[in-house]
């Protein structure tokens, strides 16, 4: 799929516009469409809050009519409305952005993630002509986001759809290999019987070990480690000394 374009429609502030670019940059998105537009003159807040998006994103910004929009793209509209049955908001179900990644990934079409006003967002009439309706969840008793902050939520909840593999951090990179694992396990099972650990409770407690260190992410300096100092005190158990 080619990357999702970010539109926004009638915008009140230059400052939105701006903070938006930004979070599209930060992000991997270049697409910047404009509805109504206030005036984002390059001396003004919007270029004042875009950062290193005035250089690109910012003044490759395209105007664009609401009917263009949805006829060009397979538009998702974010709302804050979250319709929590099927009568009780013009489109019902609405997904979150998490939810979204999947099926956009899969879209040939041309993807807009569509954004409203700051003070009613998208009118009723726009969310009904929009293909999908997305919301960010928040909390009931105030779930409306400013409109900048909502689209930086966005954008970082759908950056794999922008970045390329090679631009995300590789976040398994500093796993313990497993092999290093095991012998952390290994070391304290032998712990257990050189102190003396009750033999029937011996496989409860390598269990919760195991489930300790499962939900954990350990990095091969902390599983050779942490092995180093079973290893030790069972020595010392053994020996009466830390000597080997």
């Amino acid at each position: 799929m080619t990357v999702p374009a970010i539109a926004v429609v009638d915008a009140q502030t230059p400052g939105n516009v701006g903070t938006i670019a930004r979070a599209m940059k930060n992000f991997g998105f270049t697409d910047l469409l404009l509805i109504d537009p206030p005036p984002l003159d390059p001396m003004g807040e919007a270029y004042g809050f875009a950062g290193q998006a005035r250089d690109d994103v910012l003044p490759a910004a395209r105007e664009i009519t609401f009917d263009a929009l949805v006829e060009s793209y397979h538009t998702v509209g974010f709302t804050a409305i979250t319709g929590e049955n099927a009568t009780g908001h013009v489109r019902y179900p609405v997904a979150t952005p998490t939810e979204l990644g999947d099926d956009l990934a899969r879209t040939d079409e041309p993807v807009a993630l569509v954004f409203g006003r700051e003070d009613v967002g998208l009118t009723n009439e726009e969310l009904a002509r929009i293909d999908r309706v997305c919301t960010i969840p928040a909390d009931p008793d105030y779930p409306v986001l400013n409109l900048g902050q909502a689209a930086t939520i966005a954008c970082y909840e759908l950056r794999e759809l922008a970045l390329a593999d090679d631009h995300l951090p590789d976040l398994t990179r500093d796993r313990a290999d497993p092999a290093a694992v095991e012998r952390l396990h290994e070391r304290f099972a032998d712990l257990l019987v050189t102190i003396g650990h009750p033999e029937e409770k011996r496989p409860k407690t390598q269990r919760l070990f195991r489930r300790l260190i499962g939900r954990t992410t350990l990095t091969d300096r902390e599983a050779i480690t942490l092995t180093g100092v079973f290893r030790r005190a069972a020595m010392r158990d053994r020996n009466g000394s830390d000597r080997e």
